[in-house]
């Protein structure tokens, strides 16, 4: 299941907030392959996609991880890092090569305790974000391992 363009920051964030985040992020690029996070790593970077796309995975005990969905172009990638304990839930890895704002997660926590109005947008997309991963998530392994699925590991 694609995400959204709702959930895309430039439709999710008013425009004075969008423009206050990007105040603070830089230009991060990565190769093809190269892996951003790694699930239970911890969580103190997030980025949106300019250009190229990403894969979220999951760990499987004994499998390949499973892709839960592929992001490109203006996707948030990653929301582990505005919720305690700060722990990346799932993976991700370049499918191609990447450029990304990054923004450093502290700084950006700290602009959401300052400005509740800020703050309650950040968290309101975040959450939708996160909603739709898990919805994500629990179809793609319920199409790996339920009774009807292939159980390829793809």
């Amino acid at each position: 299941m694609p995400p959204s363009i709702a959930l895309r920051m430039n439709h999710a964030l008013p425009a004075e907030h969008r423009e206050r985040l990007l105040h603070v992020a830089r230009d991060a690029r990565f190769p093809q392959g190269a892996r951003l996070f790694e699930e239970g790593g911890h969580a103190n970077r997030f980025w949106i996609i300019r250009d190229g796309t990403a894969a979220l995975d999951l760990h499987v005990p004994g499998r390949r991880a499973p892709v839960v969905e592929t992001l490109g172009t203006g996707d948030l990638v990653g929301w582990s890092w505005l919720y305690e304990p700060y722990v990346w839930q799932l993976g991700a890895e370049t499918v191609t090569p990447l450029r990304a704002y990054e923004f450093d997660a502290v700084a950006v926590r700290l602009m959401c305790l300052n400005d509740a109005e800020f703050g309650r947008a950040i968290e309101h997309w975040v959450g939708r974000v996160l909603s739709h991963r898990l919805q994500a998530a629990r179809t793609r392994l319920l199409d790996l391992y339920g009774p009807y699925g292939g159980g390829d590991p793809r």
